[in-house]
């Protein structure tokens, strides 16, 4: 078996016609969830792009391997989804993005240079690397936002794209009347990429991975890990003309969520991103463009798909398809992500595992509550390999893939440490009480913010569009309080002893009485003879006498 885990930064769940979308076609999405299993009712660990990956490359949450923000190193030694397969045996590739940041003061601690093997790996997030390119090769007065060399631009320039960063002037632009029309403003977003097609983003990251594919030895894992469509929101012809303004559905949003909003939530309405998508103006030219770019990510979703049915390869391979997260595109009065409404913290899952063991759920879908971190224990134990539970927090989601008997998840979590934004210092809140935590029973969905601020509360049953924050008032203090308690339970897990798992603990009890320490004993009787042996009969020499 082989694992193409296929990750789309910042892809909707409802954005797949096989989710319902009423517009947008993904007859290859669907192909996948035809030949696998859908999960309706996966969350990831952290809305934004780091701290999710972080967990979804760890199997960990958030507050256990500490990358809590985009760019905040994973410390060194943290174990990743790499290490746990090769040690079952399973390579572990990496083409595209990360988003991880390198701990570079850990590894100038212990010695490890990048240029080593294990030193390597600690600055990949535990991936071999056959091409890395994190997508966001922006510039401004201070420089590079990411001053890693890009692969992409690399590549570009070999097609004849001048300048020192094409991405930039043709990937991510449109041109008009001899003047770069940058993706970054939503006016252009309606323009065409000045770009072939065949050379923008996603179909080059496309062919890396058939050209992985293609020199691979197994078993593998290999994680194709497209930028799009996250933003900038521009594509090239034919996609940016597919969709326009009529097939904009209008923004999940209502007044009264404006209505005395939890202070943390109205600081992100009150914020830069929100205010733009809050105009019908913009939304009526982004949501065109992202469409477009999905659609042309199912396209190459197709072309990666026939490959692997011309080679042979689908029968050993297993496909994974999800995201980072969500995009607000409007709803609820926000862009982007941050917060816990589900077009943010909701992600696409489609598995399809090609052994007869999954004939059964074939072409289903699954309501189950799974997370994001419940990837690594699964791809683990595709390896042959087992997943140490104190050290890897998620559940396999095997069970739901061969219809075996498993017991659901009660809640799920995710986490937001805002500490970086403008939102905490709008609030005027120190680092440490800058973070927010989710917990979600299927029904009632329960935010706490540190910092001393009241919960929100939605009732998913009732009101699925999130409108009406019901711990504004008290009459759903018991489910408030229960939820409190989920979330207690969750805060108290064994999550930093990962040096000893619990059978070695249970192993090693008396150990030490075998080995000579024996304690508390008032006689030796209290053990067995075998004990205390080393310790009884005569001497060579009595020291304690005189003569």
């Amino acid at each position: 078996m082989n694992i193409l885990f296929i990750m789309y930064d910042q892809l909707r769940f409802d954005y797949l016609s096989c989710a319902g979308h009423p517009h947008l076609h993904t007859p290859n999405f669907d192909r996948v969830a035809a030949r696998g299993v859908r999960f309706t009712n996966a969350y990831v660990q952290s809305p934004i792009c780091g701290p999710s990956r972080m967990s979804i490359y760890t199997g960990r949450y958030v507050s256990s391997h500490g990358a809590a923000f985009n760019n905040f190193p994973l410390r060194v030694g943290e174990p990743t989804l790499g290490d746990h397969l090769r040690r079952a045996g399973m390579a572990c590739w990496l083409i595209g993005k990360t988003h991880m940041n390198a701990d570079a003061d850990g590894m100038a601690r212990l010695g490890l240079t990048p240029d080593s093997v294990i030193g390597a790996r600690q600055a990949e997030c535990g991936f071999d690397v056959w091409t890395r390119d994190d997508g966001l090769w922006a510039e401004g007065p201070d420089g590079l936002y990411d001053p890693k060399p890009s692969p992409y631009n690399a590549y570009l320039k070999s097609r004849g794209y001048g300048g020192t960063n094409p991405w930039a002037d043709y990937a991510n632009a449109g041109v008009q009347d001899g003047q770069k029309r940058s993706g970054w403003m939503f006016d252009n977003a309606d323009h065409p990429a000045n770009i072939r097609e065949e050379d923008s983003e996603t179909p080059w990251l496309t062919g890396e991975a058939i050209r992985f594919i293609d020199q691979a030895e197994g078993p593998w894992c290999a994680h194709v890990s497209y930028i799009k469509p996250h933003w900038p929101y521009i594509v090239p012809a034919p996609y940016h003309a597919m969709y326009d303004r009529t097939h904009v559905p209008a923004a999940k949003r209502h007044e009264i969520e404006r209505e005395d909003p939890h202070p943390v939530y109205r600081a992100y309405m009150d914020g830069a991103v929100a205010r733009a998508f809050q105009q019908d103006a913009v939304r009526d030219k982004v949501i065109p463009a992202y469409m477009g770019l999905i659609k042309q990510c199912d396209d190459q979703l197709g072309r990666l798909l026939d490959h692997l049915e011309q080679t042979g390869r689908m029968a050993d391979t297993m496909i994974v398809l999800t995201s980072d997260h969500g995009d607000y595109l409007g709803d609820h009065w926000l862009g982007e992500k941050d917060l816990f409404h589900e077009p943010s913290v909701k992600v696409p899952l489609v598995i399809y595992d090609p052994r007869a063991e999954a004939n059964a759920t074939r072409g289903t879908t699954c309501a189950a509550l799974v997370e994001a971190i419940d990837l690594a224990p699964t791809f683990i134990q595709v390896a042959g390999g087992e997943a140490a539970p104190h050290i890897v927090e998620g559940r396999s989601l095997l069970p739901y893939l061969h219809a075996l008997p498993v017991t659901d998840r009660p809640f799920a979590i995710s986490e937001y440490d805002f500490s970086a934004t403008g939102a905490c210092a709008a609030l005027g809140l120190a680092p440490r009480d800058a973070r927010l935590f989710m917990v979600f029973d299927g029904r009632y969905k329960l935010i706490h913010a540190e910092g001393g601020f009241r919960p929100m509360l939605f009732d998913l049953q009732t009101d699925p569009d999130e409108f009406h924050d019901l711990a504004k008032g008290q009459a759903h203090q018991a489910q408030i309080d229960r939820l409190y308690g989920h979330l207690a339970t969750w805060s108290r897990r064994q999550s930093q002893r990962i040096t000893r798992s619990d059978a070695q603990i249970v192993a090693g009890r008396g150990a030490s009485a075998r080995k000579g320490i024996l304690m508390f004993l008032k006689d030796g009787s209290e053990v067995p003879q075998e004990l205390t042996q080393a310790y009884r009969g005569p001497i060579d020499r009595d020291y304690t006498r005189s003569d």
